[in-house]
């Protein structure tokens, strides 16, 4: 009965699903069609150098890091980092300008020099990739240097190009994980103690079969001439609760994508190894379909990552200017935004964060932030996934409901409500709802379930006709040789 009336909600919501839609938010169908859908987020307000009375506009701002209620931004070519406060009224308020450091009983420059990146350990130390100083910087809360990372001195690391550390992050051990400029050998790996243990999650060569054979048949002079295939490098990162590091990388070839050989996302674990789950139709690639609207022809390029608590991970794309939202499952939950000049489209988005659900998004061109509070809508999708990962499946089912009376489009309230049947042991529900959107994987796992539970309650007339027959067959043989033991007479 409650099905029923889902469905019969969703169908009605189907056809007036556009009314409430703005056309800012849309999802994927299963086809790989966008479909518009109701805002999951809403621009609470932008902020620019004047609304944080700060003495100099931001200038090339590259980078922000969110702790507690803290927000950093690496305000890069003005050589410093700023740090604000989250309110409780939700606005962005200065609290200090980090310009200068504590450099006694040290030979460091006590100035930074176009820093690009900021991070906060779990000690509270102030991690600065100050890139064109050469080093990462870990201080403490009054700015005293704890530690200088440098330039190793390591057979594997390629000597003459210059250090230029651009983002940084550490681990609950005080590990520290760095990219650099022009190295394409993975992250740089130091240890607590500044001793650097190699290179951390080696991106794999990409390259394209014409290349390839066109370089076997190419003169030595030609060669030289060619681009090598090198591996490339990571755009950002983010370390996630677990420890776990999300990397995200702009450089592939465009026919690598839907092939998932350019992994623009990878969550990568001690080893270094990718481990993103991708179980949905379409790859977490950002736009599954792209044109050359507005002269943009690119595919989606990730410029930044972030990972909510409850391990959904949202992506900001430099191509158009919009935020994409995966659950740890690969599945989009919603994306948003587009380039412009208009609140809550960018003209270069470099950088996005989180403080609980609310997002921050830096604008470098425009030198801003923007801030975007959670809809209903939105809220709704959180809570559904977070009640699934806690076990709480009859109320996640009830709330992907409610889910569908906003969108009844969405294929991941169908798919929601098919999980939740299906951890109730509602098998043939659970079939109807997979079906409904397409859902092979998870439909011939309630397949096999329900045909276990059918064999199960019907194991004893099913043995019973079994063995009638046998029986009867037995008794058709005795017959027959009664028969013809007479007719031989």
């Amino acid at each position: 009965m409650m099905k029923r009336k889902i469905l019969l909600i969703a169908g009605l919501f189907t056809v007036c699903a556009g009314l409430f839609a703005k056309g800012d938010t849309y999802i994927y169908d299963y086809w790989g069609k966008m479909e518009k859908s109701p805002d999951a987020y809403r621009v609470s307000h932008v902020v620019y150098a004047d609304d944080l009375k700060l003495d100099k506009g931001l200038k090339n701002p590259s980078s922000l890091f969110a702790k507690g209620n803290m927000i950093y931004v690496a305000d890069t070519d003005n050589n410093r980092i700023i740090q604000l406060e989250y309110t409780k009224q939700k606005t962005l308020e200065l609290r200090r300008v980090i310009d200068r450091i504590n450099t006694e009983g040290t030979d460091e420059i006590d100035t930074l020099n176009l820093p690009e990146d900021v991070f906060i350990g779990k000690d509270e130390s102030i991690y600065i990739a100050d890139t064109k100083n050469g080093r990462v910087l870990r201080l403490d809360q009054d700015l005293k240097i704890l530690q200088v990372l440098k330039e190793p001195n390591d057979p594997t690391y390629e000597e003459g190009k210059d250090f230029l550390p651009t983002k940084v992050v550490a681990d609950s051990k005080g590990r520290v994980y760095v990219s650099a400029r022009n190295i394409n050998k993975g992250f740089l790996k130091y240890e607590y103690d500044g001793t650097f243990q190699g290179f951390f999650g080696a991106n794999e060569v990409v390259y394209n079969w014409t290349d390839m054979i066109w370089k076997k048949l190419a003169t030595q002079a030609q060669k030289e001439k060619m681009v090598l295939f090198v591996p490339v490098e990571y755009s950002n990162c983010y370390i996630d609760k677990e420890g776990f590091i999300y990397a995200v990388t702009k450089t592939f070839e465009e026919w690598d994508l839907k092939s998932d050989s350019a992994k623009p996302i990878r969550r990568l674990n001690a080893l270094g190894k990718d481990i993103l789950v991708k179980n949905a139709e379409n790859l977490p690639i950002g736009d599954v379909q792209w044109g050359n609207a507005a002269g943009i022809k690119n595919p989606s390029k990730f410029t930044d990552i972030t990972v909510l608590d409850d391990e959904v991970y949202i992506t900001v794309d430099e191509s158009r200017g919009r935020i994409f939202a995966y659950d740890n499952q690969g599945f989009l939950l919603f994306a948003f935004g587009g380039r412009g000049n208009v609140d809550g489209f960018f003209r270069m988005p470099t950088s996005i964060e989180h403080i609980e659900k609310d997002l921050f998004v830096l604008d470098g061109q425009n030198a801003s932030i923007t801030v975007f509070t959670p809809t209903e809508y939105g809220n709704l999708i959180y809570k559904a996934t977070e009640q699934f990962a806690c076990g709480e499946y009859d109320e996640s089912a009830e709330t992907w409901a409610k889910v569908l009376e906003y969108n009844g489009n969405y294929d991941l309230a169908y798919i929601g409500l098919g999980k939740a049947c299906l951890r109730q042991n509602k098998y043939k529900e659970a079939m109807d709802y997979f079906k409904t959107k397409r859902d092979r994987r998870d439909y011939s796992k309630a397949f096999k379930y329900y045909r276990k539970e059918w064999i199960e309650a019907n194991i004893g007339w099913m043995v019973g006709l079994i063995i009638v027959l046998v029986v009867l067959v037995f008794i058709r043989k005795i017959v027959k040789k009664i028969k013809w033991e007479l007719d031989s007479l």
